[in-house]
């Protein structure tokens, strides 16, 4: 089972959730950006949630199938077809042998992912087929992908596919972020506790799977403070000296030290990751107890899609 690359795209690669629990060891976790979407995609073609999906960045690639298999796609809309014929987000379809998909530029969002019936078979890393770029290894030969590539697949003895109902598909997509605040937030200036929840921020140029850096407001604390390193995780916003505000995401350090302003509401990591250079982005306050809440009603939520695409189509 094979998949050949006609075109890359100017950044696809091969992820899953991640390398859970090497932190300690000083390895990023990567994975994918928009987890939710990728785990649903996953779904949609009955692989297990943590299979090995391609995540797309701005524009997407072309594949061609060497074998009939099941395809879906979860994320933004990327105008994607089949020989021609529009494949939604959201949507799984049966792939036949020679057919070819196309995705091109986001239409809305940042990212989109390719399941496939079985999942990417590349090798384990550290116990993850996520591509960690910035140390070029994992997923395939620690690369995006290129034309020529030729993709393996995990067999699977019969392709199928589910149609999910489309009202349990939450799209992750919007500019208002919740955000849980950190412990060096109360040391902002009184403008700066304003302008980190003023409508000012964007997301800068300067912005890519490591973090993403914030314009718009310089935020100053009330006085310089000296910070050990310590661990930071996928959606810790941090102040360095230049006043601009980082965003850590899916490929991020395992340590820091600058000041930590807050920690982005798990629910909310997806719409992050959709959102693009240019994009305006604004934080609201929210507490611990009420960001748990919310993950645990999207758990729900995801077990109860889960238990509908158990059934036969």
């Amino acid at each position: 089972m094979s998949v050949r690359v006609v075109l890359g795209g100017p950044s696809t690669t091969v992820q899953d959730l991640g390398r859970r629990g090497t932190q300690r060891d000083g390895v990023p976790e990567s994975g994918a950006m928009d987890i939710h979407a990728a785990r649903i995609a996953n779904l949609l073609v009955g692989n297990a949630e943590d299979a090995a999906v391609l995540e797309s960045t701005l524009a997407g690639p072309a594949l061609l199938f060497m074998q009939a298999t099941g395809v879906a796609l979860g994320g933004s809309d990327f105008g994607a077809t089949v020989d021609g014929e529009p494949l939604a987000p959201w949507h799984a379809i049966p792939m036949r042998a020679g057919a070819t998909l196309t995705l091109g530029n986001a239409q809305r969002g940042c990212r989109a992912y390719v399941a496939i019936a079985g999942g990417v078979n590349v090798p384990l890393v550290l116990g993850s087929r996520s591509t960690f770029l910035p140390g070029r290894f994992g997923g395939f030969e620690g690369r995006g992908l290129r034309a020529g590539d030729v993709l393996a697949l995990n067999d699977v003895a019969t392709p199928s596919v589910r149609r999910a109902l489309a009202a349990s598909l939450q799209p992750t997509h919007g500019n208002e972020i919740r955000l849980i605040a950190g412990a060096q937030q109360p040391m902002l200036d009184e403008r700066s506790r304003v302008a980190l929840f003023a409508a000012g921020l964007k997301v800068s140029a300067r912005s890519d799977r490591m973090g993403y850096r914030l314009e718009g407001a310089a935020l100053q604390l009330r006085a310089p403070v000296e910070m050990l390193s310590a661990a930071v995780t996928i959606g810790t916003l941090q102040l360095p000296p230049s006043g601009e505000p980082i965003l850590l995401m899916a490929d991020h350090q395992t340590t820091g030290g600058y000041p930590v302003l807050g920690h982005v509401a798990t629910v909310d990591l997806g719409a992050v990751a959709q959102l693009r250079p240019g994009d305006p982005i604004r934080f609201v306050p929210i507490s611990l107890d009420e960001a748990q809440q919310l993950y645990l009603e999207r758990e729900r939520t995801l077990a109860a899609l889960r238990r509908v695409l158990s059934f036969p189509p």
